[in-house]
């Protein structure tokens, strides 16, 4: 299931994969989704469609300037 909300994919990545969502993991995140040449964000792309890319770009940002 891909998540569709911020709620959704928070709880995702913190309850599911145990990953602290801080604003440095974010930051180092964008570094490599926003770079649409990098070969990681192709395969994301490739995998989950560029809306995913969109909606997770769009909640890092949230996260890193909270």
């Amino acid at each position: 299931m891909i998540p569709q909300t911020f709620t959704d994919w928070t709880n995702c990545i913190e309850q599911d994969c145990k990953i602290d969502l801080t604003k440095e993991f974010a930051a180092q995140r964008l570094a490599v989704y926003q770079n649409l040449e990098s070969e990681v964000t192709k395969r994301f792309i490739s995998l989950y469609g560029v809306e995913h890319l969109s909606n997770i770009v769009k909640w890092f940002k949230k996260i890193k300037n909270e």
